[in-house]
């Protein structure tokens, strides 16, 4: 069994596991959230060995174009709701989550992304790459739980501040605490992945540890964002949509030095 066939079938499972979830949003049956939470858990061991394949079959670390790039990050992400769920039980938000990982595993099998592997270019031959990349995705995983408890946190506050009680759901306040606790562990691996081991292999790489290149600037300034909404929170004790709306516009800002920079702006990390 090859790499692709173990991605097409973890594929299939996180399907499954989204069509379970939305069962339990409109059935109300707990038994199909625990369902659909063990084959994500399923489709995260048969993904792991997809990667694991294809570090072997290519020789490197699995994340050097964008296909691989964009499976370990489905990956990540995965990791990161199954942590999350199993920490919080925030059953209600795993059918929106899930989505984002669908839509990045779609993305990824689309022909638009050239699947073969390629030997690496010299900068990227580095054991700098396993830790620079593979933490900054962790990292970005988490935002992208905070998120969409972000949202649904800006959901429930409207449903409550109207007093509405015929939509049950989680509470906004509970929202607000899941959304900071994703955000606290997803900022010390985006800052240690995406800044101190990008840095240090920038200089190893170039000879300098910062060139503005135009994915370190967007880094910085998604890096900037969480901060803020960090320092908001835990300095000037904000909380509830203030803190929402800024954790939204991070993973936004996280999204564009994802893609927007790889397709709309050249630079070093042209290649990535």
């Amino acid at each position: 069994m090859n790499e692709a066939t173990l991605f097409l079938i973890s594929f299939m499972l996180y399907i499954a596991a989204a069509l379970l979830y939305f069962a339990f949003l409109f059935s109300k049956k707990a038994a199909a959230a625990a369902t659909a939470y063990k084959i994500i858990f399923a489709g995260l061991i048969v993904h792991t060995g997809a990667l694991i394949l294809r570090t072997i079959e290519s020789g490197h670390a699995p994340f050097t174009n964008m296909y691989e790039s964009l499976s370990f990050l489905s990956w990540s992400a995965a990791l990161a709701y199954i942590v999350i769920e199993g920490k919080f039980k925030i059953r209600k938000a795993g059918p929106y989550f899930i989505l984002i990982v669908i839509a990045l595993m779609a993305l990824a099998s689309s022909p638009l992304m050239p699947k073969e592997a390629t030997p690496l270019i010299p900068a990227l031959q580095s054991y700098w790459l396993w830790l620079h990349v593979s933490v900054t995705l962790l990292g970005e995983a988490f935002f992208a739980v905070g998120f969409v408890t972000s949202i649904l946190y800006l959901v429930a506050d409207s449903r409550e501040r109207k007093s509405n009680p015929g939509k049950p759901g989680i509470s906004s306040a509970r929202l607000d605490v899941i959304s900071y606790r994703c955000i606290a562990v997803g900022f010390p691996l985006f800052t240690l992945g995406g800044l101190v081991f990008g840095m240090v292999w920038a200089y190893k790489a170039w000879g300098s540890y910062w060139s503005w290149d135009p994915k370190e600037t967007w880094s910085l300034i998604t890096w900037f964002v969480f901060a803020l909404y960090l320092h908001t929170r835990i300095v000037m004790g904000w909380k509830g949509r203030r803190s929402a709306l800024i954790a939204i516009i991070g993973f936004i800002a996280a999204l564009f030095t994802y893609f927007g920079v790889n397709y709309l702006l050249s630079g070093l990390h042209s290649y990535a």
